[in-house]
């Protein structure tokens, strides 16, 4: 797939063609772009990365840790690195775009580049 442009019609096909929730579409140094569609529920366990959920389509409710929050398309998440997260009660056709990035274990909060 082209590193210029990513939409999101093409990219479900992928998910769809191979059966998987999730298709990593970019990766340069720290940063990960995935599309994700979790379908009837969502298994997902802490991550090593820091990571944003940018909300394509569908809506639901998201955990993070204690904190459940609505969501609904255009919305966006953040989830810190070895936080317990998952999206619950969501529609049917819930696609999301998720971006890992930095040092395993997270960016220390306030540190400047």
């Amino acid at each position: 797939m082209d590193d210029l442009l990513w939409q999101p019609g093409p990219c479900l096909a992928r998910l769809e063609a191979g059966d998987k929730r999730y298709v990593e579409l970019f990766r340069r140094g720290t940063l990960s772009l995935e599309l994700y569609a979790p379908r009837g529920r969502d298994p997902q366990s802490p991550h090593a990365q820091d990571e944003l959920y940018i909300v394509q389509q569908g809506h639901g409710k998201f955990r993070r840790a204690g904190e459940v929050c609505e969501f609904a398309a255009g919305d966006v998440l953040f989830v810190p690195a070895g936080v317990e997260h998952r999206f619950e009660d969501f529609s049917a056709d819930l696609c999301v775009w998720v971006v890992f990035y930095g040092v395993p274990g997270g960016e220390v909060p306030g540190a400047s580049a």
